[in-house]
């Protein structure tokens, strides 16, 4: 079985920073692409950044220069670095990972984290 658990969410000033971790635990073979969305209130979920296992990175236009995609391979494990928040990155972000188990890349999503930016 494989699960993803996030970490660090909570309440921050806007203006000011958070960085959320997501590990990847189980019979794992190897991880592809590994992502973070978001869901705001009222609103579908969407695409924040995502990298693959090369390092290679794409973010949503929104966050562009402000949010930082990373990922450490030994550890199975995604990262990310929230600065400049604004009260529009309020909303439950969750960590996507594509993950080779049981003989083919399945996706696989973590519960969700919640990020709040008070003005």
């Amino acid at each position: 079985q494989v699960q993803l658990v996030e970490s660090g969410g909570g309440l921050v000033q806007a203006g000011g920073s958070l960085r959320l971790s997501c590990a990847a635990s189980g019979s794992i073979l190897s991880i592809n692409r590994m992502s973070w969305y978001r869901q705001a209130p009222g609103k579908q979920r969407e695409l924040v950044a995502g990298i693959i296992s090369t390092g290679i990175t794409d973010y949503a236009d929104a966050v562009k220069g402000r949010f930082t995609i990373s990922r450490d391979n030994a550890k199975n494990t995604v990262y990310l670095q929230m600065n400049s928040l604004k009260l529009e990155d309020t909303a439950v972000y969750y960590c996507a990972a594509k993950i080779f188990h049981m003989g083919r890349f399945r996706d696989y999503w973590g519960q969700g984290t919640q990020v709040t930016v008070s003005s």
